[in-house]
């Protein structure tokens, strides 16, 4: 398949990023772990990229397949999980470097505050 990269950017009040996601046959798919409705923001990112929009939380998916993570986490473990695996997170909530894995949250890996306006196709 031919998937397409986005630039995803910190919005108003946001920390970290912009962030490249890039994504392929082995890493394509775009999980999002919301505890609720489907953002729109990973609706997005999933519609640039070509990627397969997955509800991490009723469907399991292996870490090498999983190209990025959108969470909706105010500064639990949600944060750092997946930027201490290298998995570029985005979330949608303005948290910065908080919680138990702080030290993992670089703005290379991670970024916050996230609209569909931070979204752009590169």
């Amino acid at each position: 398949m031919n998937y397409k990269s986005v630039k995803i950017s910190k919005g108003s009040g946001g920390w970290g990023g912009p962030i490249i996601v890039n994504l392929d046959d082995k890493k394509n798919k775009i999980v999002y772990l919301t505890s609720g409705a489907k953002p729109d923001v990973a609706e997005k990112i999933a519609e640039l990229t070509g990627g397969e929009l997955v509800d991490g939380f009723r469907k399991g998916v292996k870490d090498s397949e999983i190209a990025c993570v959108i969470i909706n986490c105010g500064g639990t473990l949600r944060c750092g999980i997946y930027p201490q695996k290298k998995i570029p997170t985005i979330n949608i909530m303005n948290t910065g470097r908080s919680g138990p894995l702080a030290k993992f949250i670089k703005e290379d890996i991670y970024v916050s505050g996230v609209k569909i306006q931070n979204i752009e196709l590169i």
